[in-house]
């Protein structure tokens, strides 16, 4: 039986998972596979440091260059994050012709051509499963199992942390602030939490999609991006009287007319009630994917985590196995290049639907005004909800529209925060019926 090593750069809460989790599956995965692997060094800061799995001390170094320098490992494991020192250690395995494996997404959006090239020129193989979704195995369905489709749609509930915020503020009406204070302290949430709630994290993730999907690197600084922060408990408790859902989607779709391109996107959104990501809760994530062949699927479980990690990164390792075990280092490339010509549809020229949150005054005339922008800019208006019982000197007025090209909403909008009878900064959230 071929034997393979396996060295691993970084031994914390992630890695130690993953340690964990081969010792615990690593004889099932060999039977399965006809390989023995085993784990011959693995890098880490400081070899006390408190991991919830213990590893034999034995197999720890503090110099990573002993991992990716060992001749007898053929297979390198970074779990290191940041796109600093992780770049220098991915680039030297690939170098040296040895298979890599990453949970880094941050990475992968920011230097994804230039770690997918060194891999291309060495004829090795880059794996990263992990770095979207946790252990929803997304990237191999894209990469193998939808080999045959080209992708119209795809939307995904891609971050844990801003799922289980907006479940929470839906199902207990709570404000945002205090539900993020509560996430913080069971540690779903990090300190700060910029990253999450601000679209960072779904922006890497939707980003990496959108690339494998579509044969063009996408580049992160062309993503629309918008967190969570502005969602309020009094939209998701009016969202849910017109039979919709707040989630922050990451959408990968393409857009056609005289300017075709793809749409890819982060923001909050209201989906239907009655579509399947509108139940998806808590800190699970979700991703509908529309093949022109396949038709639509769906992809649900744990995002983040170091067990769903786990799962992922030794799912990876098995692919790497058997590539050195059939005498390929590369079965499936890591990202195959369609077309380097792809296009990024800038949001201005991207057509949704609105939802719309105006704080007005309370006199006639009001609404008639509001119209009258909204039909000068071409936008229609489907619905209108005025909510009983608040009197004062501003109440709330929904509108839900047709649609219409973001460009024309915010120059309404623009002039619409102008008007005398308009009390507070306008309040808009796209609206995605998944035609």
């Amino acid at each position: 039986m071929r034997e393979i090593n396996i060295g691993m750069i970084g031994g914390g809460t992630v890695g130690s998972g993953v340690f964990h989790a081969f010792q615990t599956n690593g004889a099932l995965m060999q039977a399965r596979l006809g390989v023995k692997m085993s784990f011959r060094k693995i890098a880490v800061k400081a070899l006390d440091e408190p991991r919830p799995y213990e590893i034999p001390k034995a197999l720890m170094t503090l110099d990573w260059q002993n991992v990716v320098n060992d001749p007898n490992i053929q297979i390198i494991i970074e779990l290191v994050g940041g796109t600093g020192i992780a770049r220098t250690m991915i680039l030297s395995a690939l170098e040296k012709g040895k298979t890599v494996v990453t949970a880094n997404k941050a990475l992968l959006s920011a230097h994804g051509p230039e770690l997918f090239a060194a891999a291309a020129k060495s004829g090795a193989n880059l794996y990263y499963e992990a770095s979207v979704c946790g252990g929803i195995p997304i990237i191999k369905s894209l990469r193998e199992g939808f080999v045959a489709n080209q992708f119209p749609a795809i939307y995904g509930i891609v971050n844990g942390t801003c799922n289980y915020i907006l479940s929470r503020m839906k199902q207990e009406g709570a404000d945002f602030a205090g539900v993020l204070a509560d996430a913080q302290k069971q540690g779903y949430a990090e300190t700060p939490p910029d990253l999450d709630i601000d679209g960072k994290d779904a922006q890497h993730k939707i980003g990496i999609l959108a690339s494998l999907a579509h044969g063009f690197w996408v580049d992160h600084h062309a993503i629309h991006t918008e967190g969570i922060r502005d969602v309020s408990k009094v939209d998701m408790l009016f969202a849910e009287k017109l039979g919709y859902t707040i989630k922050l989607l990451g959408i990968a779709k393409q857009v056609s007319g005289r300017k075709p391109g793809v749409q890819v996107s982060v923001y909050p959104t209201l989906i239907p009630n009655a579509h399947v990501l509108a139940s998806v809760n808590g800190v699970f994530n979700a991703c509908f994917v529309r093949g022109d062949v396949v038709g639509d699927t769906l992809f649900y479980g744990r995002g983040a985590g170091k067990d769903a990690t786990a799962s992922a990164v030794l799912s990876d390792v098995a692919d790497a196995a058997l590539d050195i075990k059939m005498g390929g280092k590369v079965r499936v490339p890591p990202f195959v290049t369609i077309s380097k010509k792809g296009r990024i549809v800038p949001m201005a020229e991207i057509t949704s639907r609105y939802y719309l949150r105006l704080s007005v005054a309370d006199k006639p005339g009001v609404l008639a005004k509001i119209s009258t922008i909204l039909a000068a800019s071409k936008i229609g208006i489907s619905s209108v909800f005025q909510p009983e019982g608040q009197e004062g000197e501003s109440v709330p007025l929904i509108l839900m529209t047709h649609d219409a090209t973001n460009l024309a909403m915010q120059k309404a909008l623009a002039k619409i925060a102008k008007l005398s009878t308009v009390k507070a900064k306008p309040v808009m959230f796209r609206v995605e019926n998944f035609e």
